[in-house]
Order: C-alpha cells, then sequence, then structure tokens
C-alpha cells in the first residue's frame, strides 16, 4: 500500500512557499537560512519527535531540465530542418516546464500512523514547526495539532520509496538494536583469546550491563551519531 509497509510510514510533504520578500530577502531564502540553523542530530528538533526514524527538509527550487526526450518521427524532422533555421531550431526543442513556487519539503520515515505521528510532532516541536512553515502558503491558518494535521494532508504526495536501513519496528526497539550492536562490537573485539569459563563470566555481566530486554536504557538516544 503506497506510503505504507507495514507498520512503517513514509511521509512526503510538499509546502508552496510565498511568492514576496522579506525586505530583500526572499520568503524561499528566508525559510532556507532557518533551516540552516537548525541544530544536527541529536540537538535537531526532529530528534525531539517521536518514533521518527529518518527525516529531513529542503528546498525545492525548481524541477530539473533533464535534456531533450526521446523524439517522434515528427521531432526527428524538426531537427533535421533546423540545421537551415532559426526559427525551425526552436521548435525543436522540448518545452521546459517550470514550478511557480518555490517548496518547503518535508520528508519523513517513521513508527505509526499519519495522525499520531502529526500529533506528537506538534506536540514536540510546534515552535519549531511554526517557525519553518511561517511562510509557506495558508500555513497561517494553522494554529493547533489538529491544524497542522489538515494542512499536511492538504500538502501531502504519495510516497513508495522507504529508508532502507530501518525495519518497521518501533524507535525504541531500533535503538536498543543499534545500541546492543556496538556493545557487542566492543565486547567481542576486547575479550579475544579468553578460556571458555573467563569468556562465559565475562559475557554474563556483559548481559547483565546491557539489559537486551529492556528498551528504555541503556540505549542510543534519538539523533545520536557517535556511539
Amino acid at each position: 500500500m503506497a506510503n505504507i509497509s507495514g507498520k512503517a510510514y513514509a511521509l512526503t510533504v510538499l509546502s508552496p512557499i510565498k511568492n514576496g520578500c522579506i525586505g530583500e530577502i526572499s520568503y524561499a531564502d528566508e525559510v532556507q537560512d532557518r533551516l540552516h540553523s537548525l541544530g544536527v542530530c541529536e540537538d535537531s528538533p526532529l530528534a525531539k519527535v517521536p518514533q521518527t526514524y529518518l527525516a529531513r527538509f529542503f528546498i525545492l527550487d525548481d524541477v530539473f531540465y533533464e535534456s531533450t526526450p526521446g523524439c517522434d518521427p515528427f521531432c526527428n524532422l524538426l531537427d533535421i530542418l533546423s540545421i537551415f533555421k532559426d526559427r525551425l531550431r526552436l521548435l525543436a526543442l522540448p518545452r521546459e516546464d517550470h514550478l511557480k513556487s518555490r517548496y518547503l519539503v518535508f520528508s519523513s520515515n517513521f513508527h505509526g500512523d499519519l495522525e499520531t505521528y502529526l500529533r506528537g510532532m506538534w506536540s514536540a516541536i510546534s515552535a519549531d514547526i511554526k517557525r519553518i512553515w511561517e511562510h509557506c502558503v495558508a500555513f497561517d491558518k494553522v494554529h493547533d495539532a489538529e491544524g497542522f494535521i489538515t494542512y499536511i494532508k492538504r500538502c501531502q504526495l504519495t510516497a513508495n520509496l522507504f529508508f532502507n536501513g530501518s525495519t518497521d519496528d518501533s524507535l525504541e526497539e531500533q535503538l536498543k538494536a543499534l545500541y546492543l550492536k556496538q556493545q557487542f562490537v566492543k565486547f567481542a573485539v576486547s575479550h579475544q583469546g579468553l578460556g571458555a569459563a573467563e569468556l562465559q563470566k565475562a559475557f554474563r555481566a556483559f548481559i547483565e550491563r546491557v539489559q537486551p530486554n529492556h528498551l528504555a536504557a541503556p540505549t542510543w538516544r534519538p539523533g545520536q551519531s557517535i556511539p
């Protein structure tokens, strides 16, 4: 099903940015500056949003021109005739499409359903949301979580591609798995050459320390990049 893979959800949002300026700075450039000022890793506001696997913002300035597509016989004839006349050369060129606005793009892969995620996002970082989306078309009508949900759904595109580095397990389970993987690698490297009895004793101490069945702690933190 589009947007959904098991318990994982892929969200893609394109919000048109107002055409206009604040002084000499366009609204789109102002939004971009605000995105650049956001923290990264654990300091990112997205690290505070529950159940986020991977998320990012960027500005879409325009569609990309991908050169001449495959042509039919009429286009091929124009190509030949364009050698002799400028007007025919222009007719032979493909029409370029351009966006009427620049867009704020928000892409997120997360665990759970869309409305619960967006409600949690508003609860966790509503101040950041207002600052990021402030100059987008019609966002001035958003005043609460329900309004935010309605707005995002209006700007949502169907997504079929998911972040390949993630399963559909909860974020807590995935962070715990990352923590256990890193800790076990360190254990294996540091306990090379031990006898069976000594290794078994060390492994029991390791299991007691990392607590595999306890998701809350010890574990990785959302946004953590260094083990």
